[in-house]
């Protein structure tokens, strides 16, 4: 497909949608490819059968500094409070798991 470019690959389909998640809660429209041609390995050569993340050009360089972010874990939230119901939350979560109320 014209004017995606891939971004990102690896033999873990499970990375790969993790990655695709990342991407997505960015906001960044995500295509997979080659998510079921693991069974294929032998018969096409590897690097055709490990399962793909692609984007449009335009977001390339966005969804590679995101993709190393969250590969390095770098990116760790630091845990907050909420505001509505005081529950301690862990900061890899937007929403209190309590009362619903979003991260500040």
């Amino acid at each position: 497909m014209g004017g995606y470019v891939r971004v990102f690959a690896h033999s873990n389909a499970l990375l790969v949608s993790h990655v695709r998640n990342v991407l997505d809660a960015a906001g960044i429209p995500v295509e997979l490819r080659n998510m079921v041609l693991g069974g294929g390995a032998g018969e096409l050569p590897l690097g055709e059968c490990e399962p793909e993340v692609w984007v449009a050009a335009h977001n390339r360089e966005r969804a590679e500094a995101l993709i190393q972010v969250a590969m390095s874990g770098a990116a760790d939230a630091p845990a907050w409070r909420c505001p509505n119901c005081g529950e301690a939350l862990e900061g890899v979560f937007d929403t209190c798991w309590r009362c619903g109320t979003s991260k500040p």
